[in-house]
């Protein structure tokens, strides 16, 4: 209850398998469950681009936090992880509803993440040089542009999963009645298409049978 490898996995996949036979309007359906961005007008390689940051800031938030807590305290502090991330998502939101009263879960949820956000990191360096992706450019993206994202840690992962790709994260999104421009994540060797999404998730299994092994070991 506090993993949610199978989940992320399922969920990055219910918008690869429409994008793969150029059904559009179908990937950006489901891409609009997993992110809070509009998707209604978006193209593939935006599409791509969304689903690889889910992926990449959830491999931390959603698989790898709750391992760390795991290992280090058990279930009781797993589950205490979950509460605090499940509460920045439900409220850490920058909105006239929820800035004032959510501001608590939103930082609570940055000090909960400091840690594990930069091991994951770490561990994607890895798994790069495991899977022979350019590990090299993962470091190097990863120590350069980690503090290109609002988020004090999300920009860690994303950082070390568009350097292994070679592709550039950030740029414009869309929310309800503003536009955000993002400093953008890594360089444009690739093209953001379907196959990065699968290279992105075989990162994410990596990363996760990376983090459990090492912890064994260490146990």
């Amino acid at each position: 209850s506090t993993l949610s490898c199978r989940g992320l996995a399922k969920a990055a996949k219910a918008v690869l398998v429409p994008l793969e036979k150029g059904d559009m309007a179908s990937a950006r359906e489901a891409l609009s469950h997993i992110v809070g961005r509009q998707t209604s007008k978006l193209e593939e390689e935006e599409i791509v681009r969304a689903t690889v940051e889910t992926v990449a800031e959830n491999t931390s938030d959603g698989v790898i936090a709750p391992l760390f807590y795991l290992f280090l305290g058990g279930v009781p502090l797993a589950m205490a992880y979950k509460a605090i991330n499940t509460l920045d998502s439900m409220l850490g939101y920058k909105n006239d509803r929820y800035k004032d009263f959510g501001w608590a879960s939103a930082r609570l949820d940055d000090f909960a993440n400091f840690i594990p956000a930069r091991l994951t990191a770490l561990l994607m360096v890895a798994v790069a040089f495991i899977l022979k992706m350019d590990w090299r450019q993962a470091w190097r993206i990863m120590a350069r542009d980690n503090s290109n994202h609002p988020s004090p840690n999300a920009g860690w992962p994303e950082a070390a999963t568009a350097g292994a790709l070679g592709v550039q994260l950030g740029g414009e999104n869309s929310y309800p009645g503003r536009v955000e421009q993002r400093p953008y994540i890594g360089d444009a060797k690739n093209k953001l298409n379907p196959d990065a999404i699968s290279a992105c998730l075989r990162i994410m299994y990596f990363t996760s049978t990376l983090m459990v092994s090492g912890s064994l070991f260490l146990c």
